[in-house]
């Protein structure tokens, strides 16, 4: 698979999921002459971060999309251009591809260098266009620039193309309360917001993390990991938001030791077989699964780890 291929493949899987100075440099090819727009790749994917939002104009920009992913981008173009929030802002601008794409997105970077969702979308539009060291730096500034939103995780996820996309999403041995799932979603994460307990505090993680937002799950973990610091279950997740694509080692030195600590707790074995298999160490990833299994038979991490290991297939 092609760079390019990579990209719309990962940008695509998330869309199904959630400084300055490269503002005045993007309309310039590589060597500072303009690129004509024959020469110009497909139309690149669009990628949104509207959270929980659930708005008259939320609810639009999501029907833009849609209808941008299907190919209609002339109907998707003409609600972009209703609004002028900065996501409807670069949608339109993507909407304009070939013809002023890289040149609306550059100015928007210009004028909002704190926005992740730019410079992603920037990132993705100056890949297509075949600007692909542009393309990086774009990624990185987007990483950079707002870490603690689910624009920089697509952007860190094209970075590290050869990992699996998004994050490892702690998983809890326990579900969420059945009346959670009569609020809205909205509703949900203000009401696990406001919870104080240990399993509140891992509910609403899970949840941050998959809205995007790392930093504030991992401290919605580490906040459960210190009210109960002789449970498994938040330690692990506290180790597990700690994982980063050029520091796994982060979340490892963690969990690492608390096969030592807790050595018949399903969940340690568990989450390090899953984020051996986000690295794409399979084998290894298998083997923890495996151990997840033997240590506490019957538990249901013990049988989430055997779903996983059917979806692997048999050893190779």
């Amino acid at each position: 698979m092609s760079a390019r291929a990579r990209v719309y493949t990962i940008v695509g899987l998330a869309v199904l999921t959630a400084a300055g100075a490269i503002g005045a440099t993007i309309a310039l090819s590589s060597d500072g002459s303009k690129r004509q727009a024959t020469e110009l790749g497909p139309r690149p994917p669009l990628a949104l971060d509207l959270g929980v939002r659930a708005d008259r104009e939320a609810t639009a920009l999501r029907r833009a999309a849609t209808l941008y992913r299907q190919n209609h981008v002339g109907d998707a173009r003409a609600i972009f251009d209703r609004y002028h929030s900065l996501e409807a802002e670069v949608g339109a601008a993507m909407a304009a591809w070939p013809d002023a794409t890289l040149e609306r997105l550059g100015r928007l970077a210009a004028g909002n260098p704190n926005s992740a969702l730019v410079r992603l979308n920037l990132g993705i539009a100056l890949s297509s266009a075949g600007r692909d060291q542009q393309a990086l730096a774009a990624w990185r500034q987007a990483k950079r620039a707002q870490p603690d939103s689910l624009s920089a995780v697509r952007a860190d996820d094209l970075l590290h193309q050869n990992y699996a996309p998004g994050r490892p999403t702690f998983v809890p041995s326990f579900g969420a309360p059945p009346r959670l799932s009569r609020l809205s979603p909205r509703r949900q994460l203000a009401e696990l917001e406001r919870g104080r307990t240990v399993r509140t505090r891992l509910l609403y993680g899970v949840v941050l993390q998959r809205l995007g937002k790392p930093i504030s799950a991992e401290r919605a973990y580490t906040a459960a990991a210190a009210l109960a610091p002789n449970d498994p279950e938040p330690q692990v997740a506290a180790a597990v938001a700690r994982f980063d694509k050029e520091h796994p080692e982060r979340a490892f030195s963690r969990l690492g030791p608390l096969t030592r600590r807790f050595p018949h707790a399903a969940t340690v074995r568990f989450h390090l077989g899953l984020l051996l298999l986000w690295l794409g160490q399979v084998n290894e990833g298998r083997r923890q699964l495996q151990l997840a299994r033997t240590v506490a038979p019957q538990t249901p991490l013990a049988l989430e780890a055997a779903r996983f290991l059917r979806k692997l297939g048999p050893k190779r």
